[in-house]
């Protein structure tokens, strides 16, 4: 199965989960099944599903064919190139395809002048207005083509603005753009491009990342350190009639294999690019085979990486194989293989990945979801036992009946004062978390670097800097979760004292998970660290650039932070929220018990039909019980989705309970 087609059924599954996840919320809030809790956590759960991105990051030195690569493995559909693929630099700025449903077709430019500037690129994308915008008709290919070749434009500056702009060193001659008669300076046009297109895999998640060479003089700090250590797949090209050059082997050592952090794996594909300029009509099948794997087996071994992760095609020509429709030609280019390669490598890992995570985040709704029921039954069986006991006493027991609900109800009601304390000791704690995680926190933290970083000429402690600056890092995430383990210690014996003090069945959320986000932060360092070799020193000496690397990291690390404060909250609420519907289950169940004393100390047949309503809604609990866990069991193992699938899906909501059920919980008598 090519890539495509992975790609278009794991677009497909993600839809119809997030519409079963959809109409599962809606019938736990029809049976008074969630709390702010469990609603936060289905929303968590179907945004992570229907936002889910795939980033495919397409890396190579200039005139390997990456563009045309592109074109043949996403758009040869348009029946003609899209991406700009002539000979020479074509891709000038790097290029990121995708598509948001919220803005239209379009191809949105920033212009190189922001350099200028301190912000990081992450920054400016929140400033649309600062983009130069050109609207495109995706059902006119020939426009299409035509607006995307505005990412190889470039300009004419004075040696001064280029080297203000980062594209002109006088320390690293020799890296330095051509210079023209005129005195001019050949620089891009534009600093990043964003492709905004409705393609049906751009539509499901897709994220294309088109860069021009990372070693070239002026390439973006952003795209080494952020953009591409965060794609889910790197496809690394090289040309086959010259396999791994120095430029190359540059690229692959200081960008795409940091040291410890597992990127030899099948998330790195390298691609010998152009195997028909071995295609010699002087040789045979046979011997051009031969030459093909050699190279293939010598560009593995330089790597470091097994030949099967090094892939052979023919990007042209499996373009035109595509356009006109040859399957000759499109078996002998080798491009289904990559497909297959990318495929297998980056959907399968990806669809394990996201799976596994909804599959947690079901199991804990489940969990959440079950205690409701099991305090509701609990409620009903005291009240059963208390009714039952009544039978055939007197108006006085009756009488003394009442009288010890409504002392239970005023005790209860005092005790709002010891739960009030523990929510107080709690908040105390988690503030402090918080406050460690917290963005003032965090740009404290990155104070020392970023001085170190804006030191005028070659920076020769800036790795101590960052070393120092990461263990500070690390230890306010371990400080944090020491805080969040007291927190939990902390719940777990007030929630035993208030279950045995009240009969409720309080259970502590589970605690998050901070550990993982050091784990973020450790490939973040490396990333970092291995950019600051000897052939990005002299970049490092720029202060406008050293200021960029630093803005880049704060965003990451920002990213990571937040996702980490969000954790907490969840956690926080599922612990208070859990508080809340026992305490108000508890008060609603004295508002039962006492009318159901009122109820038959009015008519003696009141006692039996409170029992007998009791009864039904006990059998209500147990079916809808079964209905959850039936529910969320297919929504963790269900099959490949279909339009027929779904609508089994929707017909299992159909009111088996429904029919039972006397009134919704909340409002039963």
């Amino acid at each position: 199965m090519s890539f495509n087609e992975q790609f278009d059924q794991h677009g497909v599954w993600r839809r119809e989960f997030a519409l079963r996840l959809k109409l599962l919320a809606e019938w736990m809030k029809d049976h008074d099944l969630i709390d702010a809790a469990v609603e936060e956590r289905l929303h968590r759960l179907e945004a992570q599903v229907r936002s889910d991105k795939v980033m495919v990051a397409f890396v190579a030195e200039f005139s390997r064919g990456k563009s045309e690569l592109i074109n043949a493995i996403f758009f040869a559909g348009y029946g003609r190139r899209i991406m700009p693929a002539s000979a020479g630099r074509t891709t000038m700025c790097p290029t990121e395809l995708g598509y948001d449903a919220d803005v239209p077709p379009c191809l949105r430019l920033l212009p190189i002048e922001t350099r200028l500037q301190s912000q990081a690129l992450m920054e400016w994308r929140a400033v649309p207005e600062k983009w130069t915008r050109v609207d495109l008709d995706v059902n006119d290919p020939a426009q299409l083509a035509q607006a995307l070749e505005k990412v190889a434009e470039v300009r004419h500056v004075s040696q001064d603005e280029a080297r203000a702009l980062g594209f002109w060193h006088d320390g690293n001659p020799e890296d330095n753009p051509r210079m023209g008669a005129d005195g001019l300076v050949e620089v891009p046009k534009w600093r990043h491009a964003l492709i905004n297109i409705a393609h049906p895999l751009l539509k499901q998640g897709l994220v294309i990342l088109d860069t021009p060479g990372l070693n070239a003089i002026g390439a973006e700090p952003e795209l080494t350190v952020s953009l591409i250590p965060q794609a889910h797949a790197v496809v690394f090209i090289l040309a086959a009639d010259t396999g791994v050059t120095k430029s190359d082997l540059a690229i692959w050592r200081e960008h795409l294999v940091t040291e410890g952090s597992g990127n030899g794996s099948d998330a790195r594909l390298v691609v010998l690019n152009k195997i028909d300029t071995l295609w010699d009509g002087l040789s045979t099948p046979e011997q051009v085979q031969a030459q093909i794997e050699r190279q293939r087996a010598t560009s593995a071994e330089i790597l470091g990486l097994p030949e099967a992760q090094v892939i052979p095609v023919s990007a042209q020509k499996g373009l035109l194989a595509k356009v006109t429709r040859d399957k000759a030609l499109l078996e002998a280019s080798r491009l289904p293989g990559l497909e297959l390669a990318l495929g297998q490598g980056v959907m399968g890992q990806r669809q394990k990945i996201l799976r596994s995570a909804v599959a947690t985040g079901i199991t804990e709704l489940r969990v959440e979801a079950s205690r409701a029921m099991h305090i509701r039954r609990r409620d009903l069986a005291e009240q059963m036992i208390e009714l039952r006991g009544l039978r055939g006493k007197n108006v006085s027991v009756i009488q003394h009946m009442r009288t010890r609900i409504e002392q239970e109800q005023a005790e209860f009601d005092t005790s709002g004062a010891r739960i009030h304390a523990v929510r107080s000791v709690h908040l105390k704690l988690l503030r402090e978390v918080l406050t460690l995680l917290s963005t003032p926190t965090l740009k404290a933290e990155l104070a020392e670097l970023t001085v170190a970083l804006k030191q005028p000429g070659i920076k020769l402690g800036v790795k101590k800097a960052y070393g120092q600056t990461f263990s500070r890092l690390r230890e306010s995430l371990q400080r944090a979760k020491i805080l969040s383990d007291e927190i939990q210690s902390m719940l777990t014996a007030s929630f035993r004292q208030l279950n045995a003090e009240f009969s409720f069945s309080l259970q502590p959320p589970k605690e998050p998970d901070l550990i993982r986000y050091v784990q973020d932060l450790e490939q973040i360092e490396r990333s970092h660290v291995q950019y600051l070799g000897l052939s990005n020193v002299l970049k490092l000496s720029q202060g406008d650039f050293s200021e960029r690397l630093t803005r880049a990291l704060a965003t990451r690390l920002r990213v990571i932070y937040e996702s980490a404060l969000g954790d907490l909250e969840l956690w926080n609420k599922s612990a208070a929220s859990q508080l809340d519907a026992q305490l108000r289950e508890r008060r609603r169940n004295f508002g039962r018990r006492l009318e159901a004393i009122e109820r038959i100390q009015q008519a003696a047949s009141g006692l039996d039909e409170r029992i007998t309503e009791i009864e039904a809604q006990q059998q209500v609990l147990d079916l809808l019980d079964a209905k959850l866990t039936e529910l969320t069991s297919h929504l963790m193992t269900g099959p490949a989705p279909s339009s027929a699938s779904s609508a089994h899906f929707a017909a299992r909501f159909q009111p088996a309970v429904a029919d039972t059920e006397p009134a919704p919980l909340s409002q039963a008598a």
